[in-house]
């Protein structure tokens, strides 16, 4: 609803047209606001910044809505102090130190919390911060605290460097590489990298290469959900009975992954559509639903009937106290990548894991993804949380027919590019080999059949 809001004022051709827009969203929203609205502007590090957050006040002030600005702040952080001033913040608002002060106290509270009792991982973890916003996040509010708590971070690619350039989450992930500044680390150093607006996270070890051993979004969620069931067996059976829970992913989860999820957790599996969008609004679907893309991006949402059943068992019943404890660690209201690591952290902490102990749980099918230009992405439309083509039609039956001529458990799908004359083109198979040649093989499917454009594949 909102990206529609957003796209229908961003087409207005005057001042009058937004004007009567607002108006009429009011109108048909039943807006009657009891207090002065509240808008939160915050920022990153990047130069533009001063400038849109000019624009952005002057904007809001023209309405006469009260603004506060939260200063620099990471995306999840603004998310996480609108939710806080709607749901039992003074009418007045939080102020930015109120809701700086409750974020930490929050997130980092329940993990001293979790973690008590337990022997810190060795060594330190190395974070690769993007040069973003998620170095200031952590060095003004955290390191410290973490240290006390038994969590040593090292802090890399602090800012001195260009955003995302070479390093982040998104850069590890899809490039396999370690993030500039990781020289001279050991093998079995445990490392992170955030992207540079703090949404986003994957672990990963080095090799000798200069390559990594990815743990990324399909891992976490799986490492979320095994501490999850584990609590549940803790619970009640007549609090356990009913309980929901399930994971959320995309066509582009590694299938591993989801056989590891329904076969040996016994969880249910939810595919949607890409986009966060569809992840969480499925994820409420369930009383605890985990939802993170391959890339990093993602959280654990619990419901509130479940939440006030934990809450009345949480003095009687440890597992409750420590599924509570859980859903403060995680930052509901979006994907946060510090909140990611407090996660992943006091897992890996309370189950005494390294990270080979992690990556042991399953293994990756070898997977391959690709991009092909195309003279219009418009003629391309999916179905099954967008796995199969609708159109053009007799697309799909070629696909299936290539799929056959490999061996059992391969897979392979396309769809379009929401940005650009070009669709994405993704593979599984049993060796690497295989699925370089099926992405390769059905990208010539599409290039001959439906519009290819430039060299052929």
């Amino acid at each position: 609803i909102m990206a529609n809001i957003a796209t229908e004022l961003a087409q207005c051709s005057s001042d009058e047209a937004v004007a009567d827009l607002i108006l009429k969203l009011l109108q048909d929203h039943h807006a009657k606001p009891a207090n002065t609205p509240l808008v939160y502007i915050g920022h990153d590090t990047r130069p533009s910044a001063s400038t849109l957050v000019t624009a952005a006040l002057a904007g809001v002030q023209a309405l006469g809505v009260t603004v506060i600005e939260a200063g620099l702040v990471t995306t999840p952080q603004l998310h996480f102090m609108v939710h806080a001033s709607n749901h039992g913040g003074p009418a007045t608002g939080l102020t930015p130190s109120e809701a700086h002060n409750l974020y930490y106290d929050t997130l980092l509270g329940a993990f001293e919390q979790l973690v008590e009792g337990t022997t810190p991982l060795p060594g330190q973890l190395v974070v690769d911060c993007a040069n973003g916003v998620g170095h200031n996040a952590l060095s003004s509010g955290a390191v410290e605290r973490l240290r006390a708590a038994g969590l040593a971070l090292q802090l890399r690619n602090t800012g001195t460097g260009q955003l995302n350039h070479q390093c982040g989450a998104d850069f590890v992930q899809k490039a396999k590489v370690a993030p500039e500044g990781f020289e001279g680390l050991e093998q079995d150093a445990r490392c992170c990298s955030l992207d540079g607006d703090a949404d986003r996270l994957v672990y990963f070890m080095l090799q000798p290469s200069g390559g990594v051993v990815l743990l990324d979004g399909d891992r976490i969620a799986i490492l979320a959900a095994v501490f999850i069931r584990d609590l549940m067996q803790g619970l009640p059976p007549s609090t356990r009975e009913g309980v929901k829970v399930g994971v959320v992913q995309t066509a582009y989860a590694n299938g591993a992954s989801t056989d590891y999820i329904t076969s040996q957790l016994g969880l249910q599996v939810q595919c949607t559509p890409t986009g966060v969008k569809y992840l969480h609004e499925a994820a409420h679907h369930f009383d605890i639903g985990v939802y993170f893309e391959a890339n990093g991006h993602g959280t654990v949402l619990f419901s509130h009937q479940l939440m006030q059943q934990l809450q009345g068992l949480q003095d009687s019943c440890p597992a409750a106290r420590q599924l509570l404890l859980l859903s403060r660690v995680i930052n509901q209201t979006v994907g946060d990548a510090l909140s990611g690591v407090l996660l992943v952290e006091a897992i890996l902490r309370r189950k005494g894991w390294a990270l080979q102990d992690w990556l042991a749980m399953y293994t990756d099918l070898p997977s391959r993804q690709t991009k092909l230009t195309v003279a219009d992405r418009s003629i391309f439309t999916t179905t099954d949380a967008e796995r199969r083509v609708l159109t053009p039609a007799g697309l799909q039956d070629h696909i299936d027919s290539l799929v056959r001529d490999f061996p059992a458990g391969s897979r392979a799908f396309v769809r379009p590019s929401g940005t650009e004359d070009a669709v994405r083109v993704y593979s599984e198979a049993p060796s690497q080999e295989q699925a370089d040649e099926l992405a390769a093989a059905v990208g010539r499917l599409v290039y001959d059949k439906a519009g290819g454009v430039g060299q052929r594949p």
